[in-house]
């Protein structure tokens, strides 16, 4: 009975030691947990309260920080590679959107985090930089498709534009060219990640900005973004807009395939003339005439003045042809401090970002130039799921995916581009990595 006594009171010792020590483990956890919280971070002002800041992260997270009167509050601007130029502005100067860098107080106790600095890019400076990036990139870049990779040379050759005004570029990177990959799931500029020249694949569709030499057939890169990316052309089976989900058959495979829809893809309508006038270029048989493009035509930008120049008449371009449509929308927009270590495309804190740019188009007649089909594209109207019908064919720029993808671009009104589906690929690809990079707004 008493040895049932005393082995009971050891198991009952055994207890509270195991639960002892577990208690100073979990406690001990906890407090390391909290000795590894980061005590800076990065984000975008979504709502200010009071004296409370409320950010998005880069994360993905919202956090709530107090910023009392003694922290310090600094204005830097797009692309500062540190705080020698910051000038001092009070709390009451924050607004939402704005970009901020924060140091937390680590000794600070409550609920909500405190502040010890703030350090801010003002949303309007950053809307600024990313037009002139934007310019920048139209003007010194280029893109295409991977033609081939040279890895150990740095140097990689595209296959620009589609049909008749197809060449061939070549890309020179060094050890300062900032190389980047898109995400898995977009072509969005702000999502890119860092990656080395050997993860760049023939076929991969490419934008590279830099020093492009006199007829454009080099460039002597200082930033490059590639991905890959699957082009679907198919007729529609199903669509579902409460899902924002259609099904296609694949031309190719004629298996179905199911296309999700975001916000963030791009969704346009060729009209039925640039449809056919476009088809006629790409198969090389294009000439003057009504309804299509002469030699030297092009479709005048949206909403801007007659282009001069000569060509035959048509629609767009040529004597009294009418142009126009909706403006293209472009990448840039909110620039953000990210791993590639390049702000909005130029800075030492930033990945890049989006926003929106262009606006609807107006009638405009005149002689045209010639003609650049991926601007065409960019000009064709906007149009949403539920604008599309089952049995049209379409074509598009996907993720990857065997059975389900999600869309980057989709073209419908494409019948007569189905008749040179190679070069029509070429097109769409080139067009879609052309039309999200940051030279175009999204």
């Amino acid at each position: 009975m008493a040895e049932s006594g005393r082995t009971r009171s050891k198991m009952r010792i055994s207890f509270l030691i195991t639960r002892g020590v577990a208690g100073v483990a979990l406690l001990a956890g906890a407090l390391l947990a909290q000795a590894q919280a980061p005590a800076v971070f990065r984000g975008t002002i979504t709502a200010i309260e009071g004296g409370t800041l409320t950010v998005k992260s880069d994360a993905g997270d919202l956090r709530q920080v107090g910023v009392p009167s003694t922290a310090a509050v600094l204005r830097v601007a797009p692309g500062a590679k540190d705080l020698s130029a910051a000038e001092t502005i009070q709390f009451s100067d924050l607004a939402s959107g704005d970009r901020v860098l924060i140091r937390l107080d680590s000794g600070a106790t409550g609920p909500t985090a405190q502040a010890l600095r703030v350090v801010a890019i003002k949303q309007s400076d950053l809307s600024i930089k990313q037009q002139k990036d934007r310019e920048d990139w139209q003007r010194r870049g280029v893109g295409g498709l991977v033609k081939s990779v040279d890895a150990q040379a740095g140097v990689i050759v595209l296959t620009s534009g589609s049909g008749a005004a197809a060449k061939t570029v070549t890309v020179n990177t060094t050890k300062a060219t900032i190389l980047k990959r898109y995400a898995p799931d977009s072509v969005r500029f702000d999502a890119a990640q860092p990656a080395p020249i050997s993860a760049i694949h023939t076929g991969d569709q490419l934008r590279a900005r830099g020093t492009k030499n006199s007829d454009g057939t080099a460039i002597a890169a200082e930033e490059v973004v590639s991905g890959s990316f699957r082009n679907i052309s198919g007729t529609i089976v199903s669509i579902d807009t409460a899902g924002s989900t259609l099904v296609i058959k694949d031309l190719a495979t004629k298996k179905p395939v199911t296309i999700h829809i975001t916000a963030d893809a791009q969704m346009r309508r060729l009209p039925d003339r640039m449809a056919q006038a476009l088809a006629a270029r790409l198969k090389g048989t294009a000439g003057g005439g009504a309804g299509g493009w002469g030699s030297a035509v092009q479709p005048p930008s949206a909403g801007g003045p007659p282009a001069q120049g000569s060509g035959g008449q048509g629609q767009w371009g040529g004597a009294g042809g009418q142009g126009g449509g909706a403006g293209s929308r472009g990448g840039g927009g909110q620039g953000q401090w990210g791993s590639a270590g390049q702000a909005g495309g130029g800075g030492q804190w930033g990945g890049g970002g989006q926003g929106a740019s262009g606006g609807q188009g107006g009638q405009s007649s005149g002689q045209g130039r010639a003609g650049d089909p991926e601007q065409m594209l960019s000009r064709a109207p906007a149009i949403q799921l539920g604008d599309l019908q089952k049995g049209e064919a379409v074509m598009v720029v996907s993720t990857e995916g065997a059975t389900e993808v999600t869309a980057i671009t989709l073209l419908a009104g494409v019948e007569p581009l189905l008749e040179a589906p190679a070069a029509s690929r070429d097109l769409l690809a080139n067009w879609s990595v052309g039309a999200n990079t940051p030279d175009v707004a999204q």
